[in-house]
């Protein structure tokens, strides 16, 4: 199972104070809308998102059909195979891909101890 590029989908309160901090620890900006309430940032060896007002806890965040720098790949795992995978190991997700679609979908799934795993494929 290929999941895609990982990141950390961050709760913030304050997306520019969050911002501001994370480009002293050397991230920048690569992606998003601060004033629609989030951004993507890359720092030479990771990737987070920081997202205000969108998920109530940290989630960590796989993009099927990415890499690092949020370039398609050419050959990946749908969303909804690894849904199907998931499901198939008795893995029951909170939310789900709607598995007659194609393109971009996700689902969620929560670890044992509470944290969130969202698989959200934008290609």
């Amino acid at each position: 199972m290929q999941l895609g590029n990982f990141s950390v989908s961050l709760a913030v309160k304050d997306i520019a104070v969050s911002r501001a901090f994370y480009e002293k620890l050397g991230f920048r900006a690569i992606g998003g809308h601060a004033d629609q309430g989030w951004l993507i940032m890359r720092s030479p060896s990771c990737v987070i998102g920081l997202f205000q007002g969108m998920f109530e806890k940290n989630t960590l965040t796989f993009n099927p059909g990415w890499d690092a720098s949020g370039r398609r790949l050419e050959g990946f795992t749908d969303v909804r195979d690894i849904q199907k995978a998931l499901k198939a190991d008795g893995i029951v997700p909170v939310s789900e891909a709607d598995e007659t679609t194609t393109g971009p979908a996700s689902c969620m799934v929560v670890d044992p101890d509470g944290n969130p795993i969202l698989i959200d494929q934008h290609v």
